[in-house]
């Protein structure tokens, strides 16, 4: 019996967050909106969005001793997810920087700090959240160390889900891991290196993923919904049809949701076709955390 549908293991950022006309030019000042501060960082989202959706969570992260540490604390706990793996100190809470334009897009600059301090000891300290987790999610906004650690310490049974976002190469031991490696077109290009030039075609990259060692591949499509891969095939999963507000922590949504109704035992498509409707719940306000739906708002959506 596992104590947690879902360990998170990332970043937990303070997102700082102007609204723009349009996005400045090099060399060029823009006039924004007010600046408003909410909690985010991909490992934080998605911990938030799994609880809002009635998972049990945990997350493993490190924030600092100052005020966007404490926001960032009071809104996992405030969502229900468990801080027991939350580690505070070492440097200054992680910080985004995000412009957000007229069409809900984003622009968004990561400062790591305490981010950059979640080291392979602090998973090794937390080898007991690990055993206690049926899926373990994971970002690449803490360090690459970190993440192969992760995956040297799962469970027997439980399974890896890996957003490698900021994207990187990612080493042969995290790609077998990962079931599923989930990517959008600009990540997967990245893991693919050379290989992304053969084709223009999601499916192909896919098949292409597929071919350096995850189990399953998803890739995530905007509002052309998302396609899942596996040894069983590829296939398209449509999206649902929203008026976007704003896209930032959307790809958390949808990743959450996946990995939580894996862990529940629905299939690829099945888990990918929920965490569509989640991810178009999340765009549909503004914000990341704070936009993330309920249950019960995704069923009404």
């Amino acid at each position: 019996m596992y104590d947690y549908d879902l360990l998170v293991v990332g970043s937990a950022n303070a997102d700082l967050v102007i609204g723009v006309e349009r996005r400045p030019e090099a060399g060029e000042t823009v006039l924004g909106s007010d600046l408003a501060v909410h909690p985010g960082g991909k490992g934080a989202n998605q911990a938030v969005a799994a609880a809002r959706l009635g998972a049990r969570t945990a997350l493993l992260a490190r924030v600092g001793d100052d005020g966007h540490g404490r926001l960032l604390l009071d809104s996992q706990r405030a969502a229900g997810v468990d801080t027991v793996g939350v580690l505070v100190g070492g440097a200054p809470t992680g910080v985004a920087l995000i412009t957000v334009d007229p069409s809900g897009d984003n622009s968004i600059v990561v400062s790591p700090g305490a981010n950059g301090r979640l080291t392979p000891q602090d998973v090794r300290t937390a080898a007991s959240l690990f055993h206690a987790s049926r899926v373990v999610s994971t970002q690449l906004e803490i360090p690459l160390e970190t993440v192969v650690e992760v995956v040297r310490s799962l469970a027997p049974g439980s399974r890896f889900v890996l957003n490698p976002s900021p994207p990187r190469p990612l080493p042969t031991e995290v790609l077998t891991a990962c079931d599923p490696l989930i990517v959008n077109e600009h990540e997967a290009k990245v893991v693919l290196g050379d290989a992304a030039g053969v084709s223009d075609v999601p499916e192909d990259w896919a098949r292409l993923l597929l071919a350096k060692g995850p189990r399953s591949v998803v890739v995530t499509l905007g509002g052309e919904g998302a396609l899942v891969a596996s040894a069983e095939g590829v296939a398209r999963v449509p999206s649902v049809k929203v008026h976007a507000v704003d896209t930032t922590g959307a790809g958390d949504a949808f990743t959450a949701a996946l990995a939580w109704r894996l862990g529940a035992g629905a299939s690829l498509a099945e888990a990918a076709a929920y965490a569509a409707r989640v991810g178009a719940a999340a765009v549909t306000k503004e914000g990341a955390q704070v936009s993330f739906p309920t249950a019960e708002e995704v069923a009404a959506l």
